[in-house]
């Protein structure tokens, strides 16, 4: 194999490596101040966006044991990578396109498992993580004030009459 393609191959598995997910799109109608923008509100993610050949991508992929991303390497491909919340990622990339109708999203790589661009589109569409860690801590919280509404009932319900009575003069 040439250097050049061993090089380049490097590359993407380099960029593969930055995290647990990778994204597809094609970038055929994204001009280059339309890309700089992208990877500006990448950025906020510590998400990357790189144009890598297809060939490459095809062999990095294999090499680092990802699925079967054949029917995607077709036409112009970008990947988007990096960062540790692919729904946050999601998000830019759905707000991108709504802006701009240009970025389509062909299928992403998550934990090792494909996933099509209507399910990236309804991951996008979740709260963000912080908003879903304060949901769930509600939850605990709402169950734990109702246990323990429980629990001071039932020893009222027990002890009515150590509560009501009242105190005796000491003697």
């Amino acid at each position: 194999m040439r250097a050049e393609k061993q090089y380049l191959i490097a590359e993407v598995e380099t960029h593969l490596k930055k995290s647990d997910y990778v994204i597809l799109a094609n970038f055929s109608k994204v001009t280059v101040s339309d890309v700089a923008d992208l990877r500006g509100k990448l950025a906020a993610e510590n998400a990357e966006f790189h144009v890598v050949k297809n060939s490459s991508l095809r062999v990095a992929a294999k090499a680092l044991g990802l699925p079967d991303i054949e029917t995607s390497l077709a036409g112009p491909t970008a990947i988007v990578v990096g960062g540790k919340n692919p729904a946050g990622v999601a998000k830019v990339l759905k707000k991108f396109f709504t802006d701009k109708q240009k970025l389509e999203i062909k299928v992403g790589v998550i934990e090792k498992k494909t996933i099509s661009a209507s399910d990236l589109s309804k991951m996008a569409d979740l709260p963000s993580l912080d908003v879903l860690r304060a949901q769930l801590l509600g939850l605990f919280s709402q169950n734990a004030a109702a246990f323990v509404r429980v629990l001071d009932a039932r020893v009222k319900k027990e002890t009515p009459a150590v509560a009501d009575a009242p105190a005796t003069p000491a003697a």
